[in-house]
């Protein structure tokens, strides 16, 4: 989880303070510019706020990605040379924000996160991605290196591609496109893993298997989080009347808008499977402990008169004494007398039980060769006795 190294340092600040809240990944930020146009193509990394002057005014499209937010230093140098206001400079710095999208003048602000799943200890890792929207540029911030933006870095550089004809806000949807669509790559992972908990349960749940349903389940609620707000965002895009989107954009973010809804429905789906799965553990268990009652409930049966008759013919009776003190002692077959009692009262309800079984069966066989004959409809007349009396 993400710790609040800097939370602190906030209070008692004034609105628009550039105070990094989290951990540091790396020593330094990188940040890297992609400048095109349908036959250009620039790439080049900035050591510098001030190398960064040369793509606000120019007539080709920009896309500036910086990794790294604890230089704020730097960040306020981006923020100043692109005219960002300090209230969306502040909420890039503070890592946990909910989805959502601002206008600033002609500034447009989305928080989003990404989220990716992580085949090595099969949990789910997000990260919080800003992405500032200006005439021709788009900015965006990452806590740490590396995303999962190569394939549309990709189809930058293809020659042929759409994202060289279009302008910045296609960009930000291409870029928001990517983030979608990813999701269901982790909920493709996530669906797996109930496949895998369901059978498991089925076969040997055991303490494991709970934490990883609970796990699970914190991890799908979290990812809800994440998503939920993502309608409501893509819809105020399509909704923007500052023209910001312009209308072949809105089209596509129309597409972007039912991904949005297939994910949060297929979060909601997966959710419920949770549930579901932890019930079916839990009565998993609990049928577990109905068997081991049973038998215990047997051994009970079948030994609680045999220690009555043990504890009675234990005792120390002088057969001398009187008629009645266990006069059965003096007999001389009264040992093999008493072992033939204890056979009969230990094995009995065993063969009751037995038998019990043998004529419900024979009972339900008989309702089903009637149901059979009688083309599918039950004629509980056909049985002799009803199954409630066995």
């Amino acid at each position: 989880m993400i710790e609040l190294d800097s939370a602190s340092q906030k209070v008692g600040l004034p609105p628009g303070s550039l105070v990094y809240v989290g951990p540091r990944y790396m020593e330094t930020p990188e940040v890297m510019a992609m400048e095109f146009s349908p036959d250009h193509l620039h790439r080049v990394q900035l050591e510098s706020p001030d190398e960064a002057v040369r793509f606000r005014d120019g007539s080709h499209v920009t896309w500036i990605n910086i990794n790294g937010l604890h230089d704020t230093a730097l960040l306020e140098g981006i923020g100043s040379i692109f005219n960002i206001h300090p209230l969306a400079m502040e909420d890039v710095l503070n890592i946990n924000q909910r989805p959502k999208i601002e206008f600033f003048d002609d500034v447009v602000f989305i928080v989003f996160k990404m989220i990716e799943y992580n085949d090595s200890n099969r949990e789910i890792e997000s990260e919080q991605i800003s992405l500032i929207l200006c005439k021709n540029v788009v900015l965006t911030f990452q806590e740490t290196p590396g995303d999962i933006f190569n394939p549309l870095r990709e189809r930058i550089a293809n020659l042929q591609g759409r994202l060289r004809r279009s302008g910045s806000d296609y960009l930000a949807y291409a870029i928001l496109d990517v983030i979608v669509d990813n999701y269901f790559l982790v909920l493709e992972k996530v669906g797996d893993e109930l496949t895998e908990l369901d059978e498991a349960i089925l076969e040997d749940p055991d303490d494991e298997t709970l934490r990883h349903i609970y796990r699970l389940r914190r991890e799908l609620i979290y990812f809800r989080k994440s998503v939920w707000p993502l309608r409501e965002l893509v819809s105020q895009m399509m909704r923007s009347e500052d023209g910001v989107f312009r209308k072949p954009t809105r089209r596509f973010l129309g597409d972007l808008h039912d991904h949005t809804i297939q994910v949060i429905d297929t979060v909601e789906t997966y959710r419920e499977m949770a549930g579901g799965i932890l019930d079916l553990y839990l009565s998993t268990i609990s049928n577990r402990m109905n068997e081991v009652m049973k038998v215990l409930t047997i051994i009970a049966t079948i030994f609680i008169p045999l220690s009555f008759l043990a504890g009675v013919y234990g005792m120390n009776f002088d057969t001398a004494a009187g008629p009645f003190n266990m006069p059965e002692l003096s007999l001389p077959y009264g040992y093999l007398g008493f072992w033939g009692v204890t056979l009969a009262v230990g094995v009995g309800p065993l063969q009751v039980k037995t038998e019990g079984r043998v004529v419900r069966g024979e009972a339900q066989a008989a309702l089903q060769a009637g149901v059979r004959l009688h083309g599918g409809v039950a004629r509980p007349e056909l049985v002799s006795e009803p199954l409630e009396g066995i």
